[in-house]
Order: structure tokens, then C-alpha cells, then sequence
């Protein structure tokens, strides 16, 4: 969430908005081999299951077209495969080593064509005004140094009638389960980051910026401003994470 004109929050520490989008290039070229497994042992495997309710709620159909933003290994792009194996899905991600990644589970299930691999900012997407039918972002808007810009991004890309709908971490709900997230949150998940990632600082980053993205309701008002209507979300596990809806009318 911006917090004037030009800045940012990397983690817990103030930054301008164009170094935050670096330093993010560095976390996840750091983390990118190892990206998908640290998400299964940082959530338990539950991701796959918000996952999964992002794709219910998305009800990909044939001959979409569909942008997942900053979903470079694939994870998103995949499940809208899976379901609509005749839609045109376009991955676009900051980080080169994230696509090399997501390329390479592609060619391992077998997925020869039907993706397209774009490396690019959520912030100045490389595609033409009103080109998607859909726009997915995954785990990624809290890591872009201008959440407001990248929302009027996926705007520009849908056509009139497109949906965005955003997965992301946000505030849980519950007071006594919040205590214990912010245990685990901050014990547990740099450690897995220093053992199994060897990058204690990436994931200590990735902690912070979870507690520095805005509320489900804020979030909500940021989709709005952008210009969508018909704005909701669902919380997921309590509100450890969220799923935010929009359209673009």
C-alpha cells in the first residue's frame, strides 16, 4: 500500500516505489527453485485448496482468454488448463527465473501449447487495452511497489464484462487464531525460509509483507477506485487469506 506519492513498503521497511520492484525481482529469483515446495510447507498444503476456490470462482470456460500476473510457476495457469484446455492463457511475471520455472512444469505435465510465458511489471502490463476475457493475480499485488497502478492495469486489460479476481494473504478474522498466525508467521515460516530455502531473509520479507497489505475491506475500496464494479470478496481459512472479485462493465 503506498504511503505517499513515489513509495512503498518492502516488508516492514519504507522504500520507493521503483526499488521495491527490484528488490522483489531479487527475492523471487532467489526463491524461484524452490518457490512451489516452500508453499506447501509454509501452508501445509492448503494453498492448493484456496487455489482451487479461486478456480470455482473464476469458472474458466473454451475459448477465453485468460492473464494470470505474477503466476510464473504456473500454479494458477495450470488449474484454468485443466478446466478449459481450449482457452488462450497468457503468464506474465517480473521474474525471469519464476517462467523458466513455470516452463518447465509445463513441458513435465505434458502442456505443449495453450500458455504463453511473458516476463513483465503488474504495474505496465505488455499487452493491448481490453485483450482478456479474465485477469487472475495470485500471492502477488502485495508484492508490487504500485497496488493502485497494477489494479488500473488489469482494468486497461480486460475487455467490458471481463472479472479479476485476486488471491491473497489478509487479515484474519478471528482474534485467538490471529495470535497464533502472527507465532507462526513470524517464528515459524523464516526458519523453513533458512532450511529448506536457505533464504531466511526472503521469507522473513514475504511475513512482513503480508502484515503491511491492506485490509479485506480496503483491498475491496482499492478494486473499486480502479474502476470496477460489482466489488466482493470471501475470506478463506478465517481470513488468513482472500478472495477479492471485480468487473469490469
Amino acid at each position: 500500500m503506498n504511503e505517499g506519492r513515489n513509495e512503498s513498503w518492502f516488508g516492514f521497511r519504507r522504500v520507493d516505489a521503483a526499488e521495491k520492484t527490484e528488490l522483489v525481482r531479487g527475492v523471487f529469483s532467489s526463491v524461484a527453485g524452490r518457490y512451489d515446495l516452500m508453499n506447501d510447507l509454509m501452508s501445509g498444503g492448503i494453498h492448493r485448496l484456496w487455489k482451487a476456490a479461486m478456480i470455482d470462482w473464476l469458472n474458466p470456460r473454451n475459448g477465453q482468454r485468460f492473464i494470470d500476473v505474477g503466476g510464473g510457476t504456473g500454479d494458477i495457469a495450470f488449474r484454468i488448463h485443466e478446466r478449459a484446455p481450449e482457452a488462450e492463457i497468457t503468464v506474465c511475471d517480473l521474474t525471469p527465473e519464476m517462467l523458466s520455472v513455470g516452463r518447465d512444469r509445463a513441458i513435465d505435465r505434458g502442456i505443449m501449447g495453450g500458455i504463453d510465458w511473458v516476463s513483465g511489471n503488474a504495474e505496465s502490463l505488455p499487452v493491448s487495452e481490453m485483450s482478456f476475457d479474465a485477469y487472475t493475480i495470485a500471492f502477488c499485488l502485495r508484492n508490487v511497489g504500485d497496488q493502485a497502478k497494477a489494479l488500473r492495469e488489469a482494468y486497461r486489460a480486460l475487455r467490458p464484462g471481463g472479472r479479476f479476481l485476486c488471491l491473497e494473504f489478509s487479515h484474519v478474522a478471528v482474534p485467538a487464531l490471529a495470535k497464533l498466525y502472527d507465532v507462526y508467521s513470524f517464528k515459524v515460516l523464516p526458519w523453513l525460509g533458512q532450511h529448506v530455502a536457505q533464504d531466511r531473509d526472503s521469507y522473513q520479507y514475504l511475513v512482513e509483507s503480508i502484515r503491511r497489505f491492506p485490509s479485506q475491506d480496503h483491498l475491496a475500496g482499492m478494486i473499486a477506485e480502479a474502476g470496477f464494479q460489482n466489488v466482493s470478496y470471501r475470506n478463506l481459512s478465517a481470513g488468513i487469506a482472500a478472495l477479492h472479485s471485480g468487473w469490469r462493465i
